[in-house]
């Protein structure tokens, strides 16, 4: 029987090999917060998929608020990702930059010196935080962005989407979701400004479409997507009574911006709050352009059902990092490999490339070609 998910996809002027796409996750490799040959590996092992998305990748100094997450906002980020980039396209893939600035999601010892965590309201996240150099600490009270500051904060995000073009990159992504900047900006928990930045819902989204409208007159409403993720929970966003709400307004607002994909996260299978199932169909019904739904899917009858429905892509996460191969075993109907926690963000006995770049294709050969006794 024939499937869907193998059948090449639009997305805006881009023809893609099929409806998977590798989401985002961040994987802690770009030592000195710069991208690398390993994650050049990473990547081109991958590239079967439809549409690459990669880990999140802040657009300025001060979001780099976890321990060696890649930026993009100088020359030699450009020039590092370029090679990224090229690898993928040349293996037939294509790849958008997740745009992440993690905001209070921080720690001083992980942020270059001169940067600073920013954030709506000068609220800290509850929780500890990865540092390499005393492990873990508790995350600090980030500081209060001024009115005055939000257009910098904004032009950077689009600084670094026309960066990501001149690296070579299809599009951007940016990161509305999981509890960074973006996201803190929408929930009156992280938000608790009095100006036209805070309390209504609204003013909750206004900087996040902001920001989106200017990324995408930058660099064009085909090359910008959205991601965000409703009733999830990560990095202290409790849910609020206005969540439905919120929601349904942004997907209006984003349709009339125009990007090119709304990318909805739900994070049930992690443990977060079930996605109401009415929210979204009504995500679906104000925004008409390419809808990728992301959360726990593992099998070709669970992206089939969501292509039936609200999906046009179907975006899975764990399973790429032990399965550089999946879509061909996927579409084979081969098992897949369980992948090792305890490298997810870390690297193994032989170093970084340990359950990153050292998972086999099915048929048991090495799917890399790059030393697994990498070090920066």
């Amino acid at each position: 029987m024939s499937s869907k998910a193998f059948e090449p996809a639009k997305l805006g002027n881009l023809t893609l090999t099929n409806h998977f796409v590798m989401a985002p996750m961040t994987r802690s490799r770009a030592l000195g917060n710069m991208p690398n040959e390993l994650m050049a590996e990473y990547y081109r092992q991958r590239a079967t998929a439809g549409l690459i998305i990669t880990e999140g990748t802040s657009p300025s100094a001060d979001g780099l608020g976890y321990a060696r997450i890649p930026g993009l906002f100088n020359q030699e980020h450009v020039t590092n990702w370029q090679r990224i980039t090229e690898t993928v396209h040349h293996h037939g893939g294509h790849i958008f930059v997740q745009l992440m600035h993690a905001g209070r999601v921080f720690h001083h010892l992980n942020l270059p010196e001169g940067a600073e965590g920013i954030a709506p309201s000068a609220v800290p996240a509850q929780g500890q935080m990865w540092t390499d150099q005393q492990q873990m600490q508790d995350q600090p009270a980030p500081r209060a962005l001024r009115a005055d500051e939000l257009a910098r904060v904004r032009d950077e995000f689009v600084h670094s989407a026309k960066l990501a073009l001149e690296a070579g990159f299809d599009g951007v992504e940016l990161h509305g979701a999981n509890g960074y900047l973006l996201e803190q900006f929408l929930n009156p928990a992280s938000n608790q400004r009095t100006d036209e930045y805070g309390g209504s819902v609204q003013n909750r989204a206004r900087f996040v479409l902001e920001v989106t409208r200017a990324v995408a007159e930058a660099i064009g409403t085909e090359r910008t997507g959205i991601r965000l993720s409703p009733w999830g929970v990560f990095n202290d966003q409790p849910n609020y009574p206005e969540i439905d709400a919120t929601y349904a307004y942004l997907a209006e607002e984003l349709q009339k911006i125009g990007v090119v994909y709304l990318h909805l996260v739900d994070h049930q299978s992690m443990g977060a709050p079930a996605v109401p199932a009415e929210i979204v169909p009504v995500i679906r019904e104000k925004f008409t352009n390419t809808l990728i739904l992301s959360g726990g899917y593992t099998t070709v009858a669970q992206v089939d059902a969501a292509l039936a429905g609200n999906a046009d892509l179907v975006a899975i996460g764990r399973p790429f990092i032990s399965n550089p191969d999946l879509v061909e075993r996927l579409e084979k109907g081969l098992p897949l490999a369980e992948s090792d926690q305890a490298t997810y963000y870390a690297p193994g006995p032989n170093g970084f490339a340990d359950g990153y770049t050292d998972y086999p294709t099915a048929d048991g050969q090495p799917a890399g070609t790059f030393s697994a006794t990498y070090e920066a």
